[in-house]
């Protein structure tokens, strides 16, 4: 039987390995309009499983589920200028419905601080009414101009928070706290290595007082922005006169926040972890956990399935999610090669002398078999499902320290950034930043909130430094 064709080597093009796994894994596929994608099933069941955590996780920190509509009045989104200016390159704008041009353009959402903002402006009446802690998962549309599936897509799927308070200081908090959700999920759920901290002048959002991010490394060395959970002051609240009676009875501005993790999360997960022979899914949101591989001749084909299906409820019955492969048109080798192209962490092999002998073999995807007693077999996976947690984390930490370099000469930071992270010191100028981009093609992706405090000059021009610490620099998706 011939050898079944996997991607493309990550060595040999990571970028065409990515587009290959997406494909070959059934994650997802190209739609026809430009810069859209179809999610599949097995795509799609992965992305709900990350709701799903997610949506958990905002709940039991206070907030609740609401939706605001895709079209968004142009008028509102030209409130609040910095707001408008960052976007209007990106923006979808409807001029006709019903056979008729409309009277005002409507955008398709980029983000709904706007409409949130206007909606906010009619409930929020007293300090009773706050703070407002809302979310919602939907789809909104950025016209990109190079577009890669997941990670820049025109048309993507996420969710956005957004909250309103009575003070400053509540408002930052928030901001902060989100900020440690999303971590928490990265490093607990998705054994993602991220390092949290804030965005400089010029990366971040349009109308914030400054942006907080989780910047990620990918196997190529570069970086991704995982999640941002933005300080917005009162920006939209001024716009859209948000104003509310405090206890001391004068009238005053909200102060809201919006934070936000979107499908890229998938991109990030398959870059991470992947290898040469496709996915690589962590055990706590894979769509499979554990698959079951029966083999068997027509004379056993009935006692192996028993098993299989016997172990198969085992398993289910402790919460695991489980699928058994008993594909009769596909030879056994073919299914290996396929759920190990899936990522699923643990394929357990059962053939007629397993079940004679009460056992079975567990293969792992990061490597390895073992032949376990059917006995005891469902009760010792969801240890091993940890393990392989710790594992992968592990590798992506040990990653991520290898191909990070603090730096403090320009020719050493170009190296640096070409293979992985630069920690520089910069000046703080946007001008200076955006040279660097010019150059190097490295942009600065975060000022890390752990870093030890340092004073030096600005890697590029030589100025002193701001922020008090260096800053993370590469070349990003």
């Amino acid at each position: 039987m011939a050898k079944v064709k996997g991607p493309t080597p990550q060595s040999e093009d990571f970028s065409q390995w990515y587009l290959d796994v997406i494909q070959m894994a059934e994650l997802a596929d190209y739609a026809p309009v430009r810069g859209t994608i179809v999610v599949r099933p097995y795509g799609y069941a992965l992305w709900e499983n990350v709701q799903r955590t997610l949506d958990g996780m905002f709940k039991a920190t206070g907030h609740q589920n609401a939706y605001f509509p895709l079209f968004i009045p142009m008028s509102f989104l030209q409130k609040e200028a910095e707001h408008v200016e960052g976007f209007s390159p990106e923006l979808a704008v409807v001029t006709h419905a019903g056979g008729e041009e409309l009277e005002e353009p409507l955008a398709i959402r980029p983000t709904s601080e706007t409409i949130i903002g206007y909606m906010w402006s009619k409930w929020i009446r007293s300090w009773r009414d706050l703070p407002q802690l809302l979310n919602q998962w939907n789809n909104v549309v950025r016209w990109e101009m190079r577009t890669r599936p997941f990670l820049r897509t025109s048309e993507f799927l996420w969710q956005e928070g957004h909250t309103a308070h009575a003070t400053r200081e509540e408002a930052e908090q928030e901001t902060a706290r989100m900020l440690g959700v999303y971590v928490d999920f990265a490093k607990n759920h998705a054994a993602l290595p991220v390092i949290p901290g804030r965005k400089t002048e010029r990366e971040k959002f349009a109308g914030a007082v400054y942006t907080t991010t989780m910047e990620a490394m990918m196997k190529d060395g570069r970086a991704l922005q995982s999640a941002t959970s933005h300080f917005l002051g009162q920006n939209f609240a001024r716009a859209f006169e948000i104003t509310f009676q405090d206890k001391d009875l004068k009238e005053k501005y909200v102060w809201t926040t919006s934070w936000g993790l979107s499908w890229r999360i998938l991109g990030g997960i398959i870059m991470t972890h992947g290898d040469d022979r496709g996915l690589v899914l962590p055990p706590r949101i894979a769509p499979i956990q554990v698959v079951i591989v029966p083999i068997y001749r027509a004379e056993s084909r009935e006692a192996v399935l028993a098993a299989a299906d016997r172990l198969a409820r085992e398993l289910a019955g402790l919460g695991l999610r489980v699928h058994t492969d008993d594909r009769d048109q596909y030879t056994p080798g073919f299914k290996f090669h396929d759920w190990e192209l899936k990522g699923v962490p643990f394929r357990v092999e059962l053939g007629p002398r397993d079940v004679e002998a009460g056992t079975a073999v567990l293969a792992s995807r990061l490597g390895g078999k073992e032949t376990l007693p059917l006995a005891g077999l469902a009760q010792a996976l969801p240890e091993r499902l940890d393990a392989f947690h710790d594992e992968l984390l592990r590798r992506a930490e040990r990653f991520q320290k290898e191909r990070t370099r603090a730096v403090d000469d320009y020719r050493t930071f170009k190296e640096a950034v070409a293979e992985g992270f630069a920690l520089a010191f910069h000046c703080g100028d946007p001008a200076c930043e955006k040279a660097i981009q010019e150059e190097t093609k490295a942009t600065a992706r975060v000022v890390p909130a752990d870093a030890p405090a340092e004073e030096g000059v600005c890697v590029r021009c030589g100025r002193p430094a701001a922020y008090g610490r260096r800053v993370v620099f590469a070349r990003a998706y």
